[in-house]
């Protein structure tokens, strides 16, 4: 089509070539696949992470792509982290237009055997990292005077509890009603604020964390396989998400199709709340 009917057109609304993106957690599942959609759509982005190794392999990957991207260590759950991500962000790149707080755990533990430092370590990293990283990045988003995108990641489990994850449920469900108040306070300098909730999502992380529950289920006579199945039988749309299928509305979120949207939180779990 040589005369759009209107304007922009769809692939300049997707267009992130002059914005900067830092991805908290972005070497492996979920934040790997957020920063090779932001890449791709042009953005240069900061690939923040513990695990300094995995992050290198990452942003080697956009490289070969023919994208921009750096790898940075850094804690996501402290103020100075945030710090030092944003002092790097700009030294590299010149600017800031994107966050996204991606980085959480989610260690199961039923109530009775959570700890305070278990419990501190999980609100830790998922709540209170995720406000200082967007107060301070916003702040700088602000000095820069031309707005930006700020995305949290939170859970179904912010909305339905899912068992043994008391920590974990309060830390998403504060991070829905945070992402309100932030997208609140930020509209006036024109930053926008959401977030998306993730179902089960297949990732090695995800396996992981899960085995508990998975050897207890055993215990009662289920195989893995019927394990599995049991819990796809409760997602409408018949399968488990993949890390691209959140990826894909992190991207909207970013791009200016999301324009007029702040304050939300996007449900993405394959039905799985309807069941």
């Amino acid at each position: 089509m040589t005369n759009p009917i209107l304007s922009p057109t769809i692939s300049e609304l997707i267009n992130l070539s002059k914005k900067v993106a830092i991805v908290t957690g972005g070497a492996l599942g979920i934040g790997q696949a957020i920063c090779f959609r932001l890449a791709e759509a042009g953005a240069a982005v900061m690939v923040v992470d513990i695990n300094l190794d995995a992050a290198k392999e990452t942003v080697s990957k956009i490289v070969e792509h023919g994208g921009k991207a750096k790898a940075i260590s850094a804690d996501a759950s402290s103020p100075a982290g945030a710090d030092k991500v944003i002092k790097e962000t700009i030294d590299e790149f010149g600017s800031i237009d994107i966050l996204v707080n991606n980085a959480g755990i989610y260690p199961m533990s039923p109530m009775f055997d959570t700890t305070e430092e278990m419990w501190d370590k999980v609100l830790g990293l998922n709540l209170t990292g995720v406000f200082f990283y967007t107060q301070k990045v916003a702040k700088a988003i602000a000095d820069l005077e031309k707005g930006g995108k700020i995305i949290n990641l939170a859970s179904i489990d912010g909305f339905h509890p899912t068992g043994n994850l008391v920590h974990y449920d309060a830390s998403k469900g504060g991070v829905i009603m945070m992402t309100k108040a932030l997208a609140l306070e930020l509209a006036p300098y024109k930053i926008t604020v959401n977030a998306v909730a993730p179902g089960g999502i297949s990732t090695p992380g995800a396996d992981a964390i899960s085995e508990p529950s998975r050897k207890q289920m055993e215990s009662q006579g289920m195989t893995g396989e019927q394990i599995m199945q049991a819990f796809v039988a409760r997602i409408p749309l018949g399968r488990m998400g993949i890390p691209d299928d959140i990826a894909k509305v992190i991207l909207f979120l970013a791009s200016d199709l999301s324009g007029y949207m702040t304050g939300t939180t996007v449900i993405a779990d394959g039905g799985y709340l309807l069941s």
